[in-house]
């Protein structure tokens, strides 16, 4: 019989077949935990369908709004179900010794002000072209908010108005 092959663990060598064999145990527990969610919160407007099955887990018109308000800046991720859209590094052509990341939390199905958190990072680049992070205006992240929230509320009414 050939030898079984093991994997170095710290606690000790551990069989490959027991690897094997919990990999579909751990798949259906990643499955199952975002089926332990509470879903009585009443859906206040704003869910959309993905392929029919599936709705966001935040309010439809901030997630729109955010990726609208967004667009300028390459995406580096954007989780629809958890509420959170990550920019890249984006640098303005009018100051291309500075760049910004951006991230976004929407934390709720209604569209609240207090429903949605924005973080600005800011970087500017020194004397030997490396990157260094800098301190970011107050209001930054205030007018971000207003404008994803601006937005969000234009596309509530233009739904409204569409008899959606």
């Amino acid at each position: 019989m050939a030898p079984s092959r093991r994997l170095k663990t710290e606690s000790g060598p551990m069989r490959f077949s027991s690897v094997v064999a919990l990999a579909p145990v751990l798949a259906l527990a990643l499955g199952l935990a975002g089926c332990g969610s509470d879903n009585s919160m009443p859906d206040t407007g704003g869910a959309t369908t993905i392929s029919g099955a599936r709705t966001l887990g935040v309010n439809s018109y901030m997630w729109h709004a955010t990726l609208d308000t967004l667009s300028f800046v390459p995406l580096a991720s954007a989780d629809p179900f958890g509420g959170v859209v990550i920019t890249d590094w984006y640098s303005p052509p009018q100051t291309p010794g500075e760049r910004m990341k951006v991230t976004v939390y929407i934390l709720d199905r209604s569209l609240r002000a207090d429903g949605l958190k924005v973080a600005v990072f800011r970087q500017t680049k020194d004397a030997a072209g490396s990157w260094a992070d800098a301190a970011v205006a107050g209001e930054t992240s205030t007018r971000l908010e207003d404008a994803i929230l601006t937005r969000a509320r234009e596309l509530r009414l233009a739904s409204e108005g569409n008899g959606n």
